[in-house]
Protein backbone atom coordinates (compact mmCIF):
# COMPACT_ATOMS: atom_id res chain seq x y z
CA UNK A 1 0.00 0.00 0.00
CA UNK A 2 1.23 3.46 -0.86
CA UNK A 3 0.70 5.97 1.93
CA UNK A 4 -1.34 9.14 1.57
CA UNK A 5 -0.31 11.89 3.98
CA UNK A 6 1.45 11.94 7.34
CA UNK A 7 2.44 14.69 9.76
CA UNK A 8 5.77 14.19 11.50
CA UNK A 9 7.73 15.95 14.21
CA UNK A 10 10.56 18.33 13.23
CA UNK A 11 13.95 17.58 14.78
CA UNK A 12 17.12 19.67 14.75
CA UNK A 13 18.43 17.97 11.61
CA UNK A 14 15.35 16.45 10.03
CA UNK A 15 11.85 15.15 10.56
CA UNK A 16 10.66 11.95 12.25
CA UNK A 17 7.49 10.21 11.11
CA UNK A 18 6.45 7.64 13.71
CA UNK A 19 3.97 4.80 14.02
CA UNK A 20 3.32 4.30 10.29
CA UNK A 21 1.77 0.85 9.64
CA UNK A 22 3.47 -1.36 7.06
CA UNK A 23 1.16 -4.34 7.74
CA UNK A 24 -2.20 -5.01 9.35
CA UNK A 25 -2.53 -5.55 13.08
CA UNK A 26 -1.70 -9.22 13.90
CA UNK A 27 -4.65 -9.92 16.20
CA UNK A 28 -6.19 -13.26 17.16
CA UNK A 29 -5.45 -16.04 14.69
CA UNK A 30 -3.75 -13.50 12.41
CA UNK A 31 -0.85 -13.50 14.89
CA UNK A 32 0.20 -16.80 13.29
CA UNK A 33 -0.39 -15.91 9.63
CA UNK A 34 1.67 -14.08 7.03
CA UNK A 35 1.55 -10.29 7.39
CA UNK A 36 -1.40 -8.71 5.59
CA UNK A 37 -1.50 -5.25 3.95
CA UNK A 38 -2.21 -2.35 6.34
CA UNK A 39 -5.60 -0.70 6.58
CA UNK A 40 -5.60 2.54 4.51
CA UNK A 41 -6.45 5.87 6.08
CA UNK A 42 -7.88 9.12 4.77
CA UNK A 43 -6.77 12.63 5.52
CA UNK A 44 -3.59 13.44 7.44
CA UNK A 45 -2.23 10.75 9.78
CA UNK A 46 -0.64 11.97 13.02
CA UNK A 47 2.88 10.52 12.94
CA UNK A 48 4.32 12.56 15.80
CA UNK A 49 4.18 9.92 18.56
CA UNK A 50 5.51 6.38 18.91
CA UNK A 51 2.86 3.68 18.82
CA UNK A 52 2.36 0.34 20.57
CA UNK A 53 5.04 -2.33 20.74
CA UNK A 54 4.91 -6.10 20.22
CA UNK A 55 3.86 -8.25 23.19
CA UNK A 56 7.02 -9.00 25.19
CA UNK A 57 8.23 -9.77 28.71
CA UNK A 58 10.01 -7.20 30.84
CA UNK A 59 13.73 -7.58 30.03
CA UNK A 60 15.19 -4.24 31.09
CA UNK A 61 17.81 -5.70 33.44
CA UNK A 62 20.61 -8.09 32.50
CA UNK A 63 22.10 -8.68 35.92
CA UNK A 64 23.48 -5.28 36.91
CA UNK A 65 23.22 -3.80 33.40
CA UNK A 66 20.31 -1.46 32.65
CA UNK A 67 19.23 -2.14 29.05
CA UNK A 68 16.18 0.11 29.19
CA UNK A 69 17.44 2.39 26.37
CA UNK A 70 18.02 -0.69 24.15
CA UNK A 71 14.87 -2.69 24.95
CA UNK A 72 12.52 0.30 25.05
CA UNK A 73 9.43 0.95 27.10
CA UNK A 74 7.70 -1.99 28.75
CA UNK A 75 4.91 -3.57 26.72
CA UNK A 76 1.42 -2.29 27.55
CA UNK A 77 -1.39 -4.70 26.50
CA UNK A 78 -3.55 -2.14 24.73
CA UNK A 79 -3.26 -2.16 20.94
CA UNK A 80 -2.38 -4.85 18.38
CA UNK A 81 -1.48 -2.36 15.63
CA UNK A 82 2.26 -2.48 16.23
CA UNK A 83 3.66 -3.58 12.85
CA UNK A 84 4.91 -0.08 12.14
CA UNK A 85 7.93 1.87 10.98
CA UNK A 86 9.54 5.11 12.09
CA UNK A 87 11.15 7.17 9.33
CA UNK A 88 13.66 9.90 10.18
CA UNK A 89 14.66 11.94 7.15
CA UNK A 90 16.85 14.96 6.41
CA UNK A 91 14.30 16.10 3.81
CA UNK A 92 11.18 14.80 2.11
CA UNK A 93 12.61 15.88 -1.23
CA UNK A 94 15.69 14.50 -2.94
CA UNK A 95 17.00 10.95 -3.14
CA UNK A 96 19.09 10.10 -0.08
CA UNK A 97 20.55 6.71 0.85
CA UNK A 98 18.27 4.66 3.11
CA UNK A 99 19.18 2.53 6.12
CA UNK A 100 16.64 0.06 7.55
CA UNK A 101 17.41 -1.18 11.05
CA UNK A 102 16.19 -4.46 12.62
CA UNK A 103 16.43 -4.43 16.42
CA UNK A 104 17.62 -7.29 18.60
CA UNK A 105 16.23 -8.72 21.82
CA UNK A 106 16.62 -12.48 21.65
CA UNK A 107 13.55 -12.84 19.38
CA UNK A 108 11.33 -12.14 22.41
CA UNK A 109 11.73 -8.42 23.20
CA UNK A 110 12.66 -5.00 21.83
CA UNK A 111 11.22 -2.28 19.62
CA UNK A 112 12.46 -0.04 16.85
CA UNK A 113 11.25 2.97 18.86
CA UNK A 114 13.69 2.38 21.76
CA UNK A 115 15.58 5.59 22.69
CA UNK A 116 18.96 4.29 21.55
CA UNK A 117 17.75 4.03 17.93
CA UNK A 118 17.05 7.74 17.50
CA UNK A 119 17.65 8.67 13.87
CA UNK A 120 18.74 12.30 14.31
CA UNK A 121 22.45 11.63 13.66
CA UNK A 122 21.70 9.76 10.44
CA UNK A 123 19.40 12.53 9.24
CA UNK A 124 22.10 15.08 10.06
CA UNK A 125 24.47 13.15 7.80
CA UNK A 126 22.06 12.92 4.88
CA UNK A 127 20.68 9.40 5.45
CA UNK A 128 17.04 8.35 5.77
CA UNK A 129 16.73 5.94 8.71
CA UNK A 130 13.87 3.45 9.01
CA UNK A 131 13.37 1.50 12.24
CA UNK A 132 10.63 -1.09 12.66
CA UNK A 133 8.74 -3.45 14.92
CA UNK A 134 8.19 -7.12 14.08
CA UNK A 135 6.40 -9.98 15.81
CA UNK A 136 8.23 -11.41 18.82
CA UNK A 137 8.00 -14.54 20.93
CA UNK A 138 5.42 -17.14 19.97
CA UNK A 139 3.56 -15.02 17.38
CA UNK A 140 6.81 -14.26 15.58
CA UNK A 141 8.85 -17.44 15.91
CA UNK A 142 6.97 -20.46 17.27
CA UNK A 143 6.87 -23.26 14.72
CA UNK A 144 3.30 -24.53 14.26
CA UNK A 145 1.87 -27.02 11.74
CA UNK A 146 -0.34 -25.10 9.33
CA UNK A 147 1.38 -21.75 9.96
CA UNK A 148 4.33 -20.24 8.10
CA UNK A 149 7.63 -20.37 9.97
CA UNK A 150 9.61 -17.22 10.74
CA UNK A 151 6.67 -14.82 10.79
CA UNK A 152 8.88 -12.14 12.34
CA UNK A 153 11.18 -12.42 9.35
CA UNK A 154 8.18 -12.19 7.02
CA UNK A 155 7.27 -8.97 8.82
CA UNK A 156 10.71 -7.54 8.02
CA UNK A 157 10.22 -8.56 4.37
CA UNK A 158 6.88 -6.73 4.38
CA UNK A 159 8.55 -3.64 5.87
CA UNK A 160 11.18 -3.75 3.12
CA UNK A 161 8.37 -3.91 0.56
CA UNK A 162 6.85 -0.84 2.20
CA UNK A 163 10.21 0.93 1.93
CA UNK A 164 10.48 0.06 -1.75
CA UNK A 165 7.01 1.45 -2.46
CA UNK A 166 7.00 4.50 -0.19
CA UNK A 167 10.44 5.73 0.83
CA UNK A 168 10.76 8.15 -2.11
CA UNK A 169 7.94 10.16 -0.52
CA UNK A 170 10.26 10.68 2.46
CA UNK A 171 13.24 11.75 0.34
CA UNK A 172 14.86 8.30 0.19
CA UNK A 173 16.23 6.38 -2.77
CA UNK A 174 14.62 2.90 -3.03
CA UNK A 175 17.59 1.84 -5.15
CA UNK A 176 20.09 2.52 -2.31
CA UNK A 177 18.81 0.60 0.70
CA UNK A 178 21.13 -0.76 3.40
CA UNK A 179 19.59 -3.34 5.73
CA UNK A 180 21.31 -3.60 9.11
CA UNK A 181 20.56 -5.23 12.42
CA UNK A 182 22.04 -6.29 15.73
CA UNK A 183 21.87 -9.62 17.62
CA UNK A 184 18.55 -11.31 16.73
CA UNK A 185 18.06 -8.48 14.23
CA UNK A 186 21.43 -9.28 12.65
CA UNK A 187 20.43 -12.95 12.40
CA UNK A 188 17.28 -11.88 10.55
CA UNK A 189 19.32 -9.63 8.25
CA UNK A 190 21.83 -12.42 7.61
CA UNK A 191 19.07 -14.89 6.72
CA UNK A 192 17.53 -12.37 4.32
CA UNK A 193 20.90 -12.14 2.56
CA UNK A 194 20.33 -15.78 1.50
CA UNK A 195 16.51 -15.72 1.17
CA UNK A 196 15.17 -15.73 -2.42
CA UNK A 197 12.16 -13.50 -1.66
CA UNK A 198 14.43 -10.72 -0.37
CA UNK A 199 16.41 -10.30 -3.58
CA UNK A 200 16.35 -6.72 -4.82
CA UNK A 201 14.78 -5.27 -1.67
CA UNK A 202 18.13 -4.09 -0.29
CA UNK A 203 21.55 -3.49 -1.80
CA UNK A 204 23.91 -3.48 1.19
CA UNK A 205 23.74 -5.22 4.54
CA UNK A 206 25.40 -4.96 7.96
CA UNK A 207 25.35 -7.76 10.54
CA UNK A 208 26.23 -6.61 14.07
CA UNK A 209 26.82 -9.57 16.42
CA UNK A 210 24.53 -11.91 14.51
CA UNK A 211 25.31 -13.83 11.35
CA UNK A 212 23.80 -17.08 10.13
CA UNK A 213 22.54 -18.91 13.21
CA UNK A 214 19.43 -20.77 12.12
CA UNK A 215 17.53 -23.19 14.34
CA UNK A 216 16.95 -26.74 13.15
CA UNK A 217 13.33 -27.82 12.56
CA UNK A 218 13.84 -30.41 15.31
CA UNK A 219 14.77 -27.76 17.90
CA UNK A 220 11.88 -25.58 16.74
CA UNK A 221 9.43 -28.46 17.13
CA UNK A 222 10.72 -29.20 20.65
CA UNK A 223 9.98 -25.62 21.73
CA UNK A 224 6.58 -25.75 20.07
CA UNK A 225 5.57 -28.99 21.79
CA UNK A 226 6.79 -27.70 25.16
CA UNK A 227 4.79 -24.47 24.86
CA UNK A 228 1.64 -26.33 23.79
CA UNK A 229 2.01 -28.65 26.79
CA UNK A 230 2.50 -25.69 29.13
CA UNK A 231 -0.65 -24.02 27.84
CA UNK A 232 -2.65 -27.23 27.54
CA UNK A 233 -3.66 -26.61 23.92
CA UNK A 234 -3.32 -28.35 20.57
CA UNK A 235 -0.38 -27.32 18.43
CA UNK A 236 -2.43 -25.45 15.82
CA UNK A 237 -2.68 -21.78 14.78
CA UNK A 238 -6.37 -21.79 15.78
CA UNK A 239 -5.67 -23.04 19.30
CA UNK A 240 -2.77 -20.65 19.86
CA UNK A 241 -4.74 -17.81 18.27
CA UNK A 242 -7.29 -18.09 21.05
CA UNK A 243 -4.67 -17.59 23.81
CA UNK A 244 -4.45 -13.98 25.10
CA UNK A 245 -1.15 -12.20 24.51
CA UNK A 246 -0.51 -11.85 28.23
CA UNK A 247 -0.78 -15.62 28.72
CA UNK A 248 1.50 -16.35 25.76
CA UNK A 249 4.15 -13.95 27.09
CA UNK A 250 4.12 -15.59 30.51
CA UNK A 251 4.27 -19.11 29.06
CA UNK A 252 7.24 -18.29 26.83
CA UNK A 253 9.21 -17.32 29.96
CA UNK A 254 9.10 -21.01 30.96
CA UNK A 255 10.74 -22.29 27.77
CA UNK A 256 14.33 -23.42 27.96
CA UNK A 257 16.80 -21.57 25.73
CA UNK A 258 18.12 -23.65 22.85
CA UNK A 259 21.74 -24.80 22.56
CA UNK A 260 24.73 -24.64 24.86
CA UNK A 261 24.83 -20.85 24.79
CA UNK A 262 21.28 -20.64 26.14
CA UNK A 263 20.49 -17.19 24.71
CA UNK A 264 16.89 -17.68 23.47
CA UNK A 265 14.28 -20.41 23.02
CA UNK A 266 13.58 -19.05 19.53
CA UNK A 267 15.52 -18.36 16.36
CA UNK A 268 15.19 -18.27 12.61
CA UNK A 269 14.03 -21.74 11.56
CA UNK A 270 15.97 -23.33 8.72
CA UNK A 271 14.18 -23.11 5.37
CA UNK A 272 14.67 -22.67 1.64
CA UNK A 273 17.79 -20.64 1.03
CA UNK A 274 19.73 -19.45 -2.01
CA UNK A 275 23.30 -18.37 -2.60
CA UNK A 276 24.06 -15.02 -1.01
CA UNK A 277 22.56 -12.09 -2.92
CA UNK A 278 24.90 -9.77 -4.78
CA UNK A 279 24.95 -7.18 -2.00
CA UNK A 280 27.83 -5.38 -0.33
CA UNK A 281 28.25 -6.82 3.16
CA UNK A 282 29.76 -5.68 6.46
CA UNK A 283 29.97 -8.24 9.29
CA UNK A 284 31.31 -7.86 12.82
CA UNK A 285 31.20 -8.86 16.46
CA UNK A 286 32.23 -7.39 19.79
CA UNK A 287 35.33 -8.79 21.43
CA UNK A 288 33.63 -9.70 24.73
CA UNK A 289 30.04 -10.52 23.72
CA UNK A 290 29.37 -12.81 26.69
CA UNK A 291 30.12 -10.18 29.34
CA UNK A 292 26.60 -8.81 28.97
CA UNK A 293 25.14 -12.09 30.23
CA UNK A 294 27.33 -12.16 33.36
CA UNK A 295 27.47 -15.97 33.49
CA UNK A 296 31.06 -17.29 33.36
CA UNK A 297 29.84 -20.87 32.90
CA UNK A 298 28.37 -19.95 29.51
CA UNK A 299 30.93 -17.35 28.39
CA UNK A 300 32.86 -19.50 25.92
CA UNK A 301 29.68 -20.89 24.33
CA UNK A 302 28.09 -17.45 23.98
CA UNK A 303 31.19 -15.90 22.44
CA UNK A 304 31.50 -18.78 19.99
CA UNK A 305 27.80 -18.54 19.06
CA UNK A 306 28.20 -15.02 17.70
CA UNK A 307 31.63 -15.55 16.16
CA UNK A 308 30.71 -18.81 14.44
CA UNK A 309 27.47 -17.35 13.09
CA UNK A 310 29.38 -14.39 11.67
CA UNK A 311 31.93 -16.70 10.05
CA UNK A 312 29.12 -18.68 8.40
CA UNK A 313 27.74 -15.48 6.91
CA UNK A 314 31.09 -14.28 5.58
CA UNK A 315 31.81 -17.76 4.17
CA UNK A 316 28.42 -17.83 2.44
CA UNK A 317 28.95 -14.39 0.94
CA UNK A 318 32.62 -14.76 0.01
CA UNK A 319 33.47 -11.05 -0.16
CA UNK A 320 32.49 -9.34 3.09
CA UNK A 321 34.31 -6.63 4.97
CA UNK A 322 34.59 -7.31 8.70
CA UNK A 323 35.12 -5.43 11.95
CA UNK A 324 35.63 -6.03 15.66
CA UNK A 325 34.35 -3.63 18.32
CA UNK A 326 36.96 -3.71 21.08
CA UNK A 327 36.32 -0.73 23.36
CA UNK A 328 36.66 -2.33 26.79
CA UNK A 329 36.60 0.65 29.15
CA UNK A 330 32.91 0.48 30.08
CA UNK A 331 31.60 -1.41 33.14
CA UNK A 332 30.85 -4.51 31.03
CA UNK A 333 33.75 -4.32 28.62
CA UNK A 334 33.22 -4.83 24.89
CA UNK A 335 30.03 -6.77 25.59
CA UNK A 336 27.04 -7.64 23.44
CA UNK A 337 25.02 -4.51 22.41
CA UNK A 338 27.61 -1.99 23.63
CA UNK A 339 28.38 -0.79 20.08
CA UNK A 340 24.78 0.34 19.46
CA UNK A 341 24.93 3.83 21.04
CA UNK A 342 28.12 4.49 19.08
CA UNK A 343 26.48 3.50 15.77
CA UNK A 344 23.48 5.77 16.43
CA UNK A 345 25.49 8.49 18.23
CA UNK A 346 23.23 8.25 21.27
CA UNK A 347 26.01 7.78 23.84
CA UNK A 348 24.77 10.77 25.87
CA UNK A 349 21.52 9.11 26.95
CA UNK A 350 21.53 9.48 30.78
CA UNK A 351 20.55 5.83 31.38
CA UNK A 352 23.65 4.68 29.49
CA UNK A 353 26.01 6.87 31.53
CA UNK A 354 24.60 6.31 35.02
CA UNK A 355 25.86 3.87 37.68
CA UNK A 356 24.01 0.93 36.08
CA UNK A 357 24.46 2.09 32.50
CA UNK A 358 25.95 0.10 29.67
CA UNK A 359 28.66 2.69 28.97
CA UNK A 360 29.52 4.26 32.30
CA UNK A 361 30.70 7.85 32.71
CA UNK A 362 33.87 7.83 30.57
CA UNK A 363 33.24 7.47 26.84
CA UNK A 364 35.82 8.55 24.24
CA UNK A 365 34.19 11.41 22.32
CA UNK A 366 35.71 10.35 18.99
CA UNK A 367 34.54 6.72 19.00
CA UNK A 368 30.87 7.43 18.28
CA UNK A 369 31.85 9.66 15.38
CA UNK A 370 34.23 7.00 14.03
CA UNK A 371 31.70 4.16 14.15
CA UNK A 372 28.71 6.18 13.00
CA UNK A 373 30.57 7.70 10.06
CA UNK A 374 31.77 4.24 8.97
CA UNK A 375 28.13 3.09 8.79
CA UNK A 376 27.14 6.26 6.90
CA UNK A 377 30.00 5.80 4.40
CA UNK A 378 29.06 2.18 3.86
CA UNK A 379 25.41 3.07 3.21
CA UNK A 380 26.43 5.89 0.88
CA UNK A 381 29.33 4.34 -1.06
CA UNK A 382 29.69 0.69 -0.04
CA UNK A 383 33.07 1.45 1.54
CA UNK A 384 33.16 1.80 5.37
CA UNK A 385 36.73 3.08 5.23
CA UNK A 386 38.85 -0.10 5.25
CA UNK A 387 39.54 -2.82 2.66
CA UNK A 388 39.21 -5.99 4.72
CA UNK A 389 39.05 -5.81 8.53
CA UNK A 390 38.99 -3.01 11.11
CA UNK A 391 39.18 -2.95 14.91
CA UNK A 392 37.44 -0.20 16.88
CA UNK A 393 39.19 0.54 20.18
CA UNK A 394 38.47 4.18 20.98
CA UNK A 395 42.17 4.88 21.32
Amino acid sequence: MRITTTAGVVLGDGTAFRNIPYAAAPAGAARFAEPAPPVPWTGVRDATKSGPTAPAPERRWFGTADLGPVIGAAWVPADDDYLTVTVTTPSTTGSAPVMVFVHGGGFVSGTGSAPIYDGAAFARDGVVLVTLNYRLGAPGWLSLPGAPDNRGLLDVLAALGWVRDNIARFGGDPGRVTLFGQSAGAMIVSTLVVTPAAKGLFHRAISQSGGLAEMSPEHAETASVALADTLGVERTPEAFGAIPDEQLVEAVKLLKPAGRAGVSPFGVVQGDRCAAHDVELLVGTNSEESKLYQDPARSAAIDELFRAASRRLTDAHGNARTYEFDWRDGPHGACHTVELPFVFETTDLPELRGPDGLLGPRVPPSLADELHQAWVRFATTGDPGWPDHHRFTGR
